[in-house]
């Protein structure tokens, strides 16, 4: 079998109503700018060029200063991000990367401690939505940008 199935049409109804949840998260109490980052550190984690591609376009079209964009991958050391934005990025990393035995206490208490309990679950559904994207276009993997267009990408100006 070709892996380049296309999901979006083969369940299609499926992935309508991703594309939905999508648009819900956007108006969730995390900011856009937020989710940008928090969808970058996912994608890179699960190694999915596709939406790795993308969700660098949208950060871009959305005002994200380049350097913090390349930043993501090293936000440890890097001085560029809030306190809040760091907490972010480790509940995407502890919510992306499981383990078997759960997410620690210690996490969630460092994390919990920049976000209320209405962002913390919202958080969530932004890390689990991304990770659900990451998983199909690795499974079926797209050409990075090849949908630039029909996702209004191409404003990045980064072809």
């Amino acid at each position: 079998m070709n892996r380049n199935v296309n999901f979006m049409e083969l369940s299609g109804p499926l992935t309508k109503k991703l594309f939905e949840l999508g648009h819900q998260i956007k108006e969730s109490s995390i900011p856009v700018a937020l989710q940008d980052l928090v969808n970058i550190r996912a994608s890179q984690l699960n190694h999915c060029a596709f939406c790795l591609d993308m969700h660098v376009k949208e950060a871009k079209i959305h005002g994200e200063r380049e350097l913090r964009v390349h930043h993501v991958a090293i936000w440890r050391e890097s001085q560029l991000f809030t306190d809040k934005e760091r907490a972010a990025f480790e509940w995407t990393e502890a919510v992306t990367q499981l383990d078997g035995k759960g997410i620690s206490e210690e996490i969630f208490e460092r994390v919990s401690a920049h976000f209320s309990e209405k962002e913390m679950s919202d958080l969530t559904y932004v890390i689990a939505t991304i990770n659900f994207w990451n998983r199909l276009n690795v499974s079926f993997p797209k050409t990075p940008g090849s949908l630039d267009t029909m996702l209004g990408l191409t404003k990045a100006g980064l072809q």
